[in-house]
């Protein structure tokens, strides 16, 4: 395999090119000082980047880094790598190198123009949040002196916070025979589902939290029970199967908020006259999600998380499969819900979910937690 590569020289570049350095691949490293590159690497190709296209002509991929691996930077910034993409872009096709993969902070997505899109190139954008070697870089350089084991278990307690990415999982990406399509945007990211920290700290807030309701609130879940049952007949609590984490079924509690007999569908494909009247303030003020803090104590839901579907919706279910969500738990709000995104769209909702699942940190929990407190999200539209 033979990989060209520009931007090598920032921190990110320093700590993946080793890593790519395998058996069966071939490196050359393309940037405005070669000879600053070859000091860098000793053991790689360099050039000019007037160079390339004689060079790196039928290479199999172009790799442009333009992360700092500080996990952040200003718009303009962003915008400039963005020119200068293009133009490195347009030179692959010059060289007849048959793909891209550009990859930027995961910031920049939104700032981004359009993806590249060049004939005969097949183009692939990934967003990446802090990247981090075997030895840690610009504010974290500090855990460099410190025991091994202590400086994972501290860098494990930030990691927490904001999602990380180690670079030798960004090398296995570069390197994997299963690529995603041309015109794709990925966020590749570590999964919290392994960092401990982040495990227990989420499960604690939801305990505290789903406790707090069943002892602040009693007496309004009780009253509002007492609301539907004297406003309409069937039952106070409504209790429906749905998918939960590992695509195993659960059952689900909410208030009811549809009237007796309804049948059993996504709220996109039940009508407004199904709701009743106290149902449509329940619904409002999402006082209809209190009961789910029984699937939080039972370990069947957190607070934020994936919105739980029906075993019926299939498309979403194989969906959310393909992309990895239903490796977490389902949750009461999410980052889909509070930017109006509900079920009637099974694909664009995975979509989100999925990138929820790639950004996934304690800090992005409580700004959607204080976002849905605030008023966004309003739940799954009913049909008109």
């Amino acid at each position: 395999m033979k990989i060209l590569i520009t931007g090598a020289s920032g921190v990110v570049g320093q700590d993946l090119v080793p890593l790519l350095a395998r058996p069966g691949v071939q490196l050359l490293l393309a940037g405005p000082d070669p000879e600053k590159l070859a000091a860098l690497f000793p053991q790689c190709e360099t050039c000019g980047d007037d160079e390339i296209v004689r060079r790196a002509r039928g290479w199999d991929l172009l790799v442009h880094i333009a992360v700092d691996g500080k996990g952040h930077g200003g718009e303009a910034r962003v915008r400039a790598s963005d020119a200068l993409l293009a133009g490195m872009a347009n030179t692959a096709r010059q060289a007849g190198i048959g793909r891209l993969l550009a990859i930027f902070p995961v910031h920049a997505r939104g700032q981004l123009s359009q993806p590249v899109q060049i004939e005969g190139l097949d183009a692939v954008t990934l967003y990446v949040p802090l990247v981090h070697g075997a030895r840690w870089t610009g504010r974290l350089r500090w855990l460099n002196p410190l025991p091994g084991r202590l400086a994972r278990g501290l860098f494990g307690i930030l990691a927490m916070l904001r999602p990380t990415l180690d670079v030798q999982r960004l090398a296995d990406f570069i390197l994997s025979s299963e690529q995603p399509g041309s015109g794709s945007e990925i966020i590749l990211s570590n999964s919290q589902q392994d960092n401990a920290w982040f495990a227990t700290s989420k499960r604690l807030i939801d305990l505290v939290v789903a406790i707090g309701v069943f002892v602040v609130l009693w007496w309004a879940m009780a009253l509002i029970w007492a609301v539907i049952r004297f406003q309409s007949p069937g039952p106070g609590i409504f209790a429906q199967t749905r998918i939960g984490r590992n695509g195993r079924e659960f059952v689900c509690y909410k208030f009811r908020t549809m009237k007796l007999g309804t049948r059993q569908a996504g709220t996109h494909e039940i009508t407004a006259a199904a709701i009743t009247p106290f149902g449509r303030f329940l619904r409002a003020t999402k006082l209809d999600e209190l009961p789910q803090a029984w699937n939080i104590l039972c370990n069947q839901m957190s607070l934020v998380g994936p919105r739980p579907c029906l075993p019926t919706q299939t498309a979403l279910i194989e969906a959310r499969e393909r992309l990895g969500v239903l490796r977490i738990k389902p949750g009461i709000t999410g980052l889909a819900q509070i930017n109006g995104i509900d079920m009637s769209d099974p694909e664009r909702l995975a979509e989100w979910d999925a990138r929820y699942l790639a950004l996934q940190s304690l800090r992005l929990d409580i700004s959607i937690g204080l976002s849905t407190l605030l008023g966004s999200g309003q739940g799954d539209k009913v049909a008109r």
